[in-house]
């Protein structure tokens, strides 16, 4: 089939690239001209394991075509997927939806004969109907939307695309879901589930999804603080929730606030939706505040560690949300760093996917290049990011400073070994071993 991606960032790229490898014809659009440039020569303007090389690929193999022409790429394309970014409007939970209102616009513009339009970005409930609805200036034209949400965690795309729990389809025409399950029928024939729905139901299964990942995230955290004052490890307690079929183990990891870019502004999202159908989700804004608070005390608990936060020399390993990801959005380092800095704290970091321009104006915070450089003159040494490099460091051997700390926010070492090695080491929601 013939494809065509409105947007190649995360999801329109990942798709994309994906879909090429499955054999499709893939019109990747986008307006930067350097951004496709750089794709043309086979550089992804994203850090995902694995997608340069699948890019190099199929750009060879011409399945993948990189323009800035959406005319082009309209014309000679059967499905069109709006994939533009759908943030929250500046100091507000609503969503911004005016990138997908103009993609949109513009595939209208050019398209001729029967067009399906396919809405991959995240949107609220009732978008599909307001873009229909904009459909009726269009007499001439014959035009189907439909939502089809997308599920890639960042980190994992390739394989939670190639490898997909469900598959979810949206829409009011139900001779549709035939055309989009024989786009999607090699993934179906690995044993992906293929599910449809009304578009409605569609772009609300996307929010609640992603809401209820976030609640247990946070419920998970909030129990930890408990176990810290009832002197219990958290680990024992995720275990022994997990083993519940009804809960299940994922998602019940303790660490800093969530962030990325879904779980913050998806909860802020669905609390918008739901007072637009005027209704009250009172368990999902309880989910966003505590968040919040999360970034709070793990920056307090610094100070307690310390004793105090001037004139002391911190070391971060990792400031992304997450590993195997450049993302930064709403990455607690995006907190506690600038907070550490402006109490007169030395901060420096080190983070495999190189350099930050969010700190590049903090006068007192420094990118090292490597583990030893970032860390041997450390007072405390804070694990940020669950990095692969970051799971198996000697230590005594990196930072230089005698009675150096180290503040764990994602429990990678084991307690009981940090005591045996004589190292002042604090973890999340495990009992302090002294």
């Amino acid at each position: 089939m013939k494809l065509c991606m409105i947007g190649t960032g995360y999801v329109g790229l990942v798709s994309g690239t994906c879909f090429a490898d499955l054999g499709n014809i893939v019109y990747c659009v986008d307006k930067d001209i350097k951004k496709i440039s750089s794709l043309k020569s086979g550089k992804s303007p994203i850090y995902e394991p694995g997608l340069d090389e699948i890019i190099k690929k199929n750009y060879k193999a011409k399945r993948l075509i990189f323009t800035h022409d959406i005319k082009i790429a309209v014309k000679n394309s059967d499905l069109i997927f709006i994939c533009v970014g759908t943030p929250n409007k500046k100091n507000s939970n609503d969503v911004d939806l005016s990138f997908v209102f103009k993609a949109t616009k513009e595939v209208l513009k050019y398209s001729s004969g029967k067009k399906i339009i396919i809405t991959k970005s995240t949107v609220p409930v009732g978008t599909g109907d307001i873009l229909e609805q904009s459909f009726k200036t269009y007499k001439t034209k014959k035009i189907e939307i439909i939502s089809n949400p997308e599920f890639l965690r960042e980190g994992e795309a390739i394989r939670d695309f190639r490898y997909p729990d469900r598959i979810v389809i949206g829409s009011n025409n139900k001779q549709i879901f035939k055309v989009l399950k024989n786009l999607y029928q090699p993934l179906i024939n690995k044993g992906a589930k293929y599910f449809t729905t009304s578009r409605r139901g569609a772009e609300l299964i996307k929010y609640a999804s992603n809401a209820f990942l976030a609640t247990k995230i946070t419920f998970i955290n909030e129990i930890a603080n408990l176990c810290e004052k009832a002197n219990i490890n958290v680990e024992d307690i995720s275990l022994g929730m997990g083993l519940d079929k009804r809960i299940g183990s994922r998602f019940l990891r303790v660490g800093p606030a969530f962030g990325g870019s879904c779980f913050p502004k998806d909860t802020k999202g669905l609390i918008s939706t739901g007072r637009k159908f005027k209704v009250n989700l009172s368990v999902v804004n309880a989910v966003i505040n505590s968040n919040e608070k999360r970034k709070i005390i793990h920056t307090l608990r610094i100070k307690s560690i310390l004793g105090k936060i001037k004139n002391k020399s911190i070391s971060f390993l990792g400031v992304t949300f997450k590993p195997n990801t450049d993302d930064m959005r709403d990455s607690t380092s995006l907190y506690m760093i600038p907070y550490l800095c402006k109490n007169g704290a030395n901060v420096s970091y080190y983070d495999p996917t190189g350099e930050k321009k969010e700190f590049s104006k903090l006068k007192n915070c420094k990118f090292k290049k490597n583990i030893n450089e970032n860390c041997f003159k450390s007072d405390l040494v804070i694990l940020h990011t669950e990095w692969d490099e970051f799971k198996s460091l000697e230590f005594k051997k990196i930072v230089k400073k005698k009675n150096f700390k180290i503040f764990d926010l994602r429990n990678l070492y084991d307690t009981k070994q940090m005591k045996t090695k004589k190292i002042k080491y604090y973890s999340v929601g495990r009992p302090l071993i002294k």
